[in-house]
C-alpha cells in the first residue's frame, strides 16, 4: 500500500561522511531538516520516513565506523505529523503508517553497525522513539523538551516507544513518561531527569555538543567509553501497571480509551519479542487513530499550537506602549505571585502597595522566599535571583500614591502598566482606580484581574477609562496558561495592544473577552457547579452529584474544583452572575452554608462529613445520569448564549480557555467538541457548535 500526505513538509535525512578522530574510517551523519527554522520542528510523516530510510541505506552502504542521527539546530524531531492522520482513508491505512515507522526505525535498532542518536534539541514522540532505537543516546542539556505525549491526544506511542523505554528505563519510570505526564498537561522532561532516568547515556553542554557526541561515540566504538546499564527489574511489572490501572480509573473512570490501550501495550512489553510488541501497537494505533478522542485531542493540540499563539481579535502590536515600570495594588497572595511573574518575565522594576507596612513586607517577603527556593533547587543562578531582589519592592498605600514621592523608587507615578489584585467588590476596586488616576500618567494602562465584575463599571467614574482593561490570570498563576484580556465598552486600542503585548511577555495564552460577567471560564464552571448544587439542593447525595461527571475524565470532581476556588469566592460569583441572569444562575443556600462554616468540602480526596450536616436538601433527588445530562445541557446553552453576544470570537476561543484555564482534557476538545458527539448541543440549541469532521470523525 503507497502512502502520501498530500501537505507533508517533508523532513529529509541528510547523509555525511564525518571524519573522527582516532577511528580509521569516517562516520556517517543523518541530520534530520525538513528545512525550516526552529519554529516548524521536524516532524515524519510518508515521505520524511522513505527519507530517513534510504539515507539509513546510503550510511551503511559506505561501511562507516557508526552512523549517528542528529537534527537540525534546536530540533531532533518531535514525532509524527499529526496534519496527516485525519487524512487516512480506513484502518488499514492507519496500520500501514505505523509499520511503516516500525521497519524503518528498526533498521537502526538491527544495525550491525553501532548506532547513535545525538539529540540535540526538542524529541518528543516518533523523534524520542527513533532515539530509543538507537544502540546509544548523547543528549544536549539544551533541549528544552523531551517526552511521549501521545496519549494526551489520544493516541499511543506508536512506533516502539512503549516497548523498548520500560525495557530501557524500568517500568516505575516508563509509565511515568508514557501515561503519568501526558495526562499532567503534558509534563516534559528536563534534560537532567531524562539522563538520570536512562533515557540517554550521557549528557553534555549544548555548545559544542555535535562535536562532543562525535568524540563520545569514538570513544565507545574504540572500547574506551562503556555504557552501563541497570537491569531492569521485571518482579515490579505487575504491581506497577496494577497501581497504575486503579489510579486511572480514579482520575479517568475510562473516559481516556488511549491511557488504558497504554497500559495493556506496557504489560505486553515484559514478556514480549519486540515484534509482537510492537504489532500491537499499530494494532492500538490503528483502532485510536479512528475515534472521537483523537479528533478531539488533535483539534486541542491545533489550538494550544496555533490558535494560542495568534488570539483572536487581538489589535495591531505596533500600538502597543512600551512597559518600563510595573505596579501592583495588593500584597495578598495572587498579586505576591504577579510580582514574581512580571520581574521574571518583563525584567522591570515591579512595586507592590498596600494598606499597610506589615502586609507589604509580607508580600514582597513571599517573592523573596519564592526566589530562594528556586535558587536552592538550582533552577534560577545566584545572578539572576539578585537582579529579581533589587527588581521588587514595596511601600504602603499612602507613600506609593503620594505625588510628591515622583521618581522614587516606589512611587506609582511612573508606572506604565498598573494591576489591581484587591478584594472582589466594585466599590474598592473603583476606589483604587479613582486614587490611583490622580498619581499616574494618562497613558499608563491600568489593568484589573477581576474575576467576574465589570470591567466597563469599574472605569466609569475614570477621566481616562479607555485605558482600563481586564487583565484576568487563573491560580496557581505561573501554572496555568491562560490570560483572558477584557475589552471594556471604552477600552482604546493602545491599551489592549500593551495588554496582549505584556501578556506574550508573561509567557501567558491571551484570549480576548467581550466584557460579560465572569467572562468566560468562571461563567461556565459556574453555571457547571451550579447544576450540580441544584441537583444536592434537590436531594441528591453529595457523593452522587460529585461522582456524576466521572465519564468526563475531567481534572477534578466538582467539589474538588469548589475547594480549588474556595467556596466564599464560589458563591460571589454565583451572585454576581444571579444578578446578570437570574433564571439561569441560582445562589445555592447550601452553598452559602459551607461558604460561611469555612469548613473545608474535601479531606483527604474524600467528602468532609462535616459539610455534610450543613444540608439542607429536598426529597427528589437526581440519578447520576440525570445530574450529568443537566450539567451538559447546561454548559450546552451557556456557551450558544456566550457565542450569540460575542463574548468570544469563536467557539474555539471557549474550547481554548477551558483547556489552558480549567485543565479541561484535549479528548474532550475543550467542551465544544464533546457536547457535539454526546448529542447535548443539537438537544438544547438544535444545531452542533462546530462542523463535523473539525473535531470529530467525519460523516
Amino acid at each position: 500500500m503507497s502512502l502520501t500526505a498530500p501537505n507533508e513538509v517533508v523532513t529529509r535525512a541528510l547523509v555525511r561522511q564525518v571524519t573522527v578522530p582516532g577511528l580509521d574510517r569516517p562516520a556517517a551523519l543523518i541530520t534530520l531538516d525538513n528545512g525550516h527554522d526552529h519554529t516548524k520542528p521536524n516532524t515524519f510523516g510518508p515521505a520524511g520516513l522513505a527519507s530517513l530510510d534510504e539515507a539509513i541505506t546510503t550510511a551503511l552502504a559506505a561501511d562507516p565506523a557508526f552512523v549517528a542521527v542528529t537534527g537540525k539546530p534546536y530540533i531532533f524531531c518531535v514525532g509524527a505529523d499529526l496534519t496527516s492522520l485525519p487524512l487516512l482513508a480506513d484502518r488499514d491505512q492507519a496500520l500501514e503508517i505505523g509499520r511503516l515507522g516500525h521497519r524503518v526505525f528498526a533498521r537502526l535498532k538491527d544495525s550491525a553497525v553501532p548506532t547513535f542518536a545525538f539529540v540535540n534539541g526538542a524529541a518528543m514522540g516518533g523523534g524520542l522513539e527513533l532515539a530509543l532505537h538507537c544502540h546509544y543516546r548523547t543528549l544536549s542539556a539544551g533541549a528544552n523538551a523531551l517526552a511521549l505525549p501521545e496519549v494526551s491526544l489520544g493516541l499511543v506511542p506508536g512506533w516502539g516507544g512503549t516497548q523498548l523505554l520500560p525495557n530501557l528505563i524500568g517500568i516505575p519510570a516508563a509509565t511515568q513518561v508514557i501515561i503519568q505526564n501526558p495526562l499532567m498537561q503534558n509534563r516534559m522532561l528536563k534534560p537532567k531527569q531524562a539522563a538520570e532516568m536512562g533515557v540517554a547515556d550521557v549528557l553534555l553542554e549544548p555548545a559544542d555538543f555535535l562535536e562532543r557526541s562525535l568524540e563520545w561515540a569514538a570513544g565507545v566504538v574504540r572500547g574506551e567509553v562503556t555504557v552501563t546499564r541497570p537491569e531492569v527489574d521485571k518482579d515490579m511489572w505487575a504491581g506497577v501497571l496494577y497501581f497504575a490501572r486503579q489510579t486511572l480509573d480514579q482520575r479517568l473512570h475510562g473516559a481516556v480509551p488511549a491511557a488504558y490501550a497504554a497500559l495493556d501495550l506496557l504489560e505486553t512489553s515484559k514478556d514480549a519479542d519486540f515484534a509482537t510488541g510492537t504489532a500491537a501497537e499499530d494494532e492500538a494505533l490503528a483502532d485510536l487513530i479512528f475515534s472521537e478522542e483523537l479528533r478531539s485531542g488533535l483539534y486541542a493540540f491545533d489550538l494550544v499550537q496555533r490558535r494560542a499563539k495568534r488570539p483572536a481579535g487581538a489589535p495591531d502590536k505596533e500600538l502597543a506602549r512600551p512597559v518600563t515600570k510595573v505596579g501592583i495594588v495588593g500584597a495578598g497572595l495572587m498579586a505576591s505571585q504577579l510580582a514574581l511573574l512580571f520581574a521574571r518575565r518583563l525584567q522591570v522594576p515591579v512595586v507592590l502597595t498596600d494598606l499597610d507596612q506589615a502586609r507589604v513586607d509580607k508580600g514582597v517577603g513571599y517573592v523573596h522566599a519564592q526566589i530562594e527556593k528556586q535558587v536552592s533547587k538550582g533552577r534560577m543562578d545566584k545572578g539572576t535571583a539578585a537582579k529579581l531582589y533589587g527588581l521588587v519592592s514595596g511601600a504602603p498605600t499612602a507613600e506609593a500614591l503620594d505625588p510628591s514621592a515622583a521618581g522614587q523608587r516606589t512611587s506609582f507615578a511612573d508606572c506604565d502598566f498598573v494591576i489591581e489584585a484587591v478584594f472582589e467588590d466594585l466599590e474598592v476596586k473603583k476606589q483604587v482606580w479613582a486614587d490611583l488616576e490622580k498619581v499616574v500618567t494618562p497613558q499608563a494602562v491600568l489593568a484589573t484581574n477581576t474575576s467576574s465584575l465589570s470591567v466597563t463599571a469599574m472605569a466609569a467614574d475614570l477621566a481616562h477609562p479607555e485605558r482600563v482593561v481586564g487583565f484576568h490570570f487563573f491560580n496557581p498563576v505561573a501554572v496555568l496558561p491562560l490570560l483572558e484580556i477584557v475589552r471594556g465598552q471604552r477600552t482604546d486600542e493602545a491599551a489592549l495592544a500593551t495588554a496582549f503585548a505584556v501578556g506574550k511577555q508573561l509567557r501567558k495564552s491571551c484570549v480576548l473577552v467581550k466584557d460579560a460577567p465572569a467572562f468566560v471560564v468562571n461563567r461556565l464552571l459556574t453555571r457547571f457547579l451550579g447544576t450540580v448544587f441544584a441537583a444536592v439542593d434537590a436531594g441528591t447525595p453529595l457523593e452522587v452529584a460529585n461522582n456524576a461527571l466521572d465519564p468526563l475524565g475531567l481534572p477534578m470532581r466538582p467539589l474538588a474544583l469548589l475547594q480549588l476556588v474556595g467556596p466564599a469566592v464560589a458563591h460571589h460569583v454565583a451572585g454576581t452572575l444571579h444578578a446578570a441572569y437570574p433564571d439561569r444562575f441560582a445562589v445555592s443556600e447550601n452553598l452559602r452554608r459551607i461558604a460561611e462554616s469555612g469548613q473545608p468540602v474535601v479531606v483527604d480526596d474524600e467528602i468532609n462529613p462535616e459539610v455534610t450536616t450543613l444540608l439542607v436538601v429536598g426529597d427528589q433527588p437526581l440519578t447520576a445520569e440525570q445530574v450529568r445530562h443537566d450539567a451538559l445541557d447546561a454548559l450546552a446553552q451557556e456557551v450558544r448564549l456566550m457565542l450569540d453576544e460575542g463574548v468570544v470570537a469563536e467557539a474555539q476561543d471557549i474550547d481554548l480557555c477551558l483547556i489552558l484555564g480549567a485543565g479541561w482534557p484535549f479528548h474532550l476538545g475543550g467542551v465544544t467538541p464533546y457536547l457535539d458527539r454526546t448529542g447535548a448541543s443539537e438537544r438544547v440549541t438544535g444545531q452542533r457548535f462546530l462542523p463535523r469532521g473539525a473535531a470529530s470523525l467525519p460523516a
